[in-house]
């Protein structure tokens, strides 16, 4: 019955990229007629340049860049022939350096996105499993994800995390051959490293486990003839051990390459190797460089090489360690990350910094989580101690005029890096205009009157139905059934209301709003484990309403600033819970807070389409059916009307005690029969509480005897409707009888009647929800496309039921 839209993940990709575009951070031109590497110049200014990837600076080596021009001056700009048929003579002379580099046989790549999606189907066979490691580069995982249509499974663990990769190898070991691990050598956002030593242990323990390496970050400036940090590590390559290098970045050329002590593996993937077989080899020049490069390697040169760039990496290390710069990572890779926390603040800095004259980058969604957005510097040989120096002082002056101009601090930037919070250097001052706050952790601590005003007439959220609400979900026994409520009115100095909204902290489900199929394999793992993939999180509103939960009013000079205090309000109360979602809801998109939010660390998840009916005005049942559209019109004489008399309708304030059974499980049929809107179920107190409220009556439908398979009256169908004080008849709620629903149309009668009920007793509106917008909008409702904002504390459960979603 529900059908609910996807999630575009590159949507909401577009949508952070488009901003960090507005504010001058992303898809820049360098200009000028040479570079050097020292320099980088932007917008007619020469920068000094702290993001390149080429730390050892081999990509300005006279030696390279005269061999790639002979190259040129003798076979030309390419040699286009399929390196399946014939390489260019060049070739061998450069698989033979790279191997005595390795001393193992190395296959050479296009680059490392094509050599992953030509090695990784090679070598994991169908009886394998794959575990990719939450931050392992996309290369790998899009690679990996192609062999979902071959059914063999992959799992993710959490970042590093040998406990759970333990426990996943423990689960696969009885029904496959090799578990392959595939995770990065050195990280490219924060330059932290695989526990290499530790994961050979498990490979010792556990003689399936495989590991596959991405070190294309660790290559060069560390290692014996460079050969990067997995190698220097091993020391030898292990037969289980795939290595993957790179010929750009460090290495100075272009090109990955591929190397693997294990022969007949080695043989099966050059044989046939997807894009290894069907791409265009290397240009003549590149191979030509990265030849002069392996001599480098192969020469005691890379070892000074390695040490001055090392004595930066050292520099730079001591000078930050005196900062109090927050950055989140320390080791000796050339790789270093300064948080920020939010996009905005990244944005302010960045662009303090470039004007201060010193390029760097800024690392955002997806390649971390949206609160986790930081500054991504990286050391080579370029790099003058005077200008690192200048870095540092120019990062001290403007990190903290960065946060106080963006309404942050650096204990809120800590706290988002899970990085202990110093005194020194520290700015926990914000200059802020003064309004006042209510918050309160109950409905009966705010005026009725106040709040109807406000928000009352919206939903089942006026103050009546928050006081149900709050007597449903509390002192139950199940931690899902117990939501603790949270409401806020931000005034200005005269008392006037800017804003006013409430939140729940409750427990979700992380695949609430996923595809059905990701729902139904979550759930098959939830029957042995109740709570996998569950999460704790602080929303808007709550899971049993739906509508405009803020009141913001946006004439007022000052709604920017309510937001933010609101912000900080909700930073204290997730300091206390440690939430792992924050989530705003039900926005129709509004180009000012969509960068407002976007800018504070959210991304933009659309949500099912919501459905409402704003101006009944009911006479009689032919004047509604004449309203409607020609084809609606035809819908309702084919798929309503015939049904109307197989049913007996009653219309009731109360549910008698014996019918409460009854009425939980045609509610329980139909959450578990639309898993496109995956939550908990709720108590089954919620009956007697709903019975004795003023608020709530129920539509049920019988079955007449002539049509029942038993020839006896049954209930097949209820709607729980809610009569908010705005005139507004709210069906929150459907039961069904699966059995019965198709056959005799019991879903489209519910609605029907519900229109009639309404339109009967007075009401203009009917806000019917989200789910099954079209059967809605058949009956003369109005579609409402909505989104929600959603910060998370980091990416490992979306990612999760993200890559559920890929399955064959």
């Amino acid at each position: 019955m529900a059908k609910i839209k996807p999630n575009n993940f590159l949507d909401t990709v577009d949508s952070v990229f488009n901003d960090a575009k507005k504010q001058g951070i992303l898809h820049l031109y360098a200009e000028g007629d040479r570079f050097t590497g020292r320099h980088i110049r932007i917008g007619d200014k020469d920068l000094f340049h702290f993001g390149t990837t080429g730390y050892l600076g081999l990509e300005q080596d006279p030696r390279l860049k005269k061999a790639a021009v002979d190259a040129i001056n003798r076979y030309g700009t390419q040699f286009p022939l399929s390196k399946t048929y014939i390489s260019h003579p060049l070739y061998k002379t450069l698989e033979d350096k790279v191997t005595e580099m390795y001393s193992s046989p190395v296959i050479i790549t296009k680059n490392s996105t094509l050599g992953h999606i030509g090695v990784i189907p090679s070598a994991v066979d169908d009886q394998d499993a794959i575990i990719l490691d939450h931050q392992v580069h996309w290369s790998v995982q899009s690679a990996a994800k192609l062999l979902k249509s071959r059914s063999i499974p992959i799992d993710m663990i959490r970042h590093n995390n040998l406990e759970m990769l333990e426990d996943r190898i423990r689960k696969l070991s009885s029904k496959h051959k090799k578990i392959w691990y595939m995770a990065d050598g050195v990280y490219s956002m924060f330059g932290d490293v695989s526990p290499v030593m530790e994961l050979m242990e498990l490979c010792n323990k556990y003689p399936q486990l495989h590991l596959y390496f991405d070190d294309v970050h660790g290559m060069s400036w560390i290692g014996k003839n460079g050969t990067g940090y997995v190698l220097d590590i091993l020391k030898e390559l292990p037969e289980q051990v795939l290595l993957f290098g790179t010929l750009s970045k460090t290495f100075g050329a272009s090109g990955s390459l591929l190397t693997c002590s294990n022969r007949k593996m080695y043989a099966k993937i050059k044989n046939f190797g997807g894009p290894l077989t069907f791409s265009a080899q290397l240009e003549p020049a590149s191979v030509a460089a990265a030849i002069a490069s392996a001599d480098i390697h192969l020469t005691p040169e890379i070892y000074s090489l390695q040490a001055d760039l090392m004595e930066r990496v050292k520099y730079f290390n001591m000078l930050l360690s005196e900062s109090g710069l927050p950055l989140v990572e320390q080791n000796n890779s050339p790789v270093f990350y300064i948080g920020t926390g939010m996009p905005v603040t990244g944005y302010n800095f960045v662009n303090r910094m470039m004007k201060e004259g010193y390029f760097v980058n800024l690392g955002l969604f997806p390649a971390v989580p949206v609160k986790n957005t930081g500054v991504r510097i990286t050391i080579s040989r370029h790099n003058q101690k005077e200008e690192i120096k200048g870095l540092v002082e120019a990062m001290q002056y403007h990190y903290p005029r960065a946060l106080e101009a963006t309404n942050t601090t650096d204990k809120t930037v800590r706290s988002a890096f899970k990085l202990a919070v110093i005194e020194k250097g520290k700015i926990d001052t914000k200059t802020k205009i003064a309004l006042n706050v209510q918050y309160a952790n109950s409905i009966f601590k705010i005026p009725k009157n106040e709040w109807d005003a406000l928000l009352g007439k919206y939903g089942i959220f006026d103050w009546e139905g928050l006081r149900f609400l709050e007597a449903v979900f509390s002192k139950n026994k199940k931690k899902e059934e117990n939501w603790k409520f949270h409401y806020y009115i931000v005034r200005d100095l005269l008392d006037k209301p800017i804003l006013a909204t409430f939140f729940t902290y409750s427990l979700w489900k992380d695949d609430m709003l996923a595809v059905e199929s990701v729902s139904q394999k979550v759930e098959e793992m939830r029957k042995q484990h109740p709570y996998h993939m569950t999460s704790h999180v602080l929303g808007m509103g709550s899971l049993f309403t739906e509508g405009k939960h803020l009141y913001l009013d946006t004439s007022h000079p000052l709604w920017h600033e309510a937001l933010l205090q609101l912000l900080d309000e909700l930073e204290k109360l997730d300091r206390k819970f440690n939430a792992k979602m924050l989530v705003f809801r039900d926005f129709i998109k509004d180009e000012k807070l969509n960068e407002f939010f976007h800018n504070h660390g959210f991304i933009t998840v659309s949500m099912p389409d919501s459905s409402k009916i704003s101006n009944l005005n009911w006479k009689d049942n032919t004047t509604y059916i004449s309203n409607l559209s020609k084809r609606s019109r035809s819908h309702f004489r084919k798929d309503i009307e015939p049904y109307i008399e197989r049913f007996k309708v009653v219309v009731t304030d109360k549910i008698l005690p014996n019918q409460h059974n009854n009425f939980y499980d045609l509610m329980e049929n139909v959450r578990q029969n639309n898993l496109g809107l995956n939550t908990f179920p709720f108590p089954k107190k919620i009956f007697k509480i709903m019975s004795d409220h003023t608020g709530w009556e129920f539509i049920i439908l019988s079955l007449k005897a002539a049509f029942a398979k038993d020839g006896r009256e049954l209930v097949v169908g209820v709607m729980f409707c809610y009569k908010n004080i705005d005139n507004a008849y709210v069906p929150a709620f459907i039961g069904m009888d699966y059995e019965y629903a198709k056959v005799h149309q019991v879903y489209r009668q519910l609605l029907y009647q519900t229109i009639k009920r309404a339109g009967e007793t007075g009401f203009e509106k009917i806000p019917f929800g989200m789910t099954s917008a079209f059967e809605k909008r058949k009956l003369g409702a109005m579609t409402i496309s909505q989104i929600a904002y959603v910060q998370s504390k980091d990416n490992f459960n979306l990612e999760l039921v993200g890559m559920l979603g890929n399955s064959s």
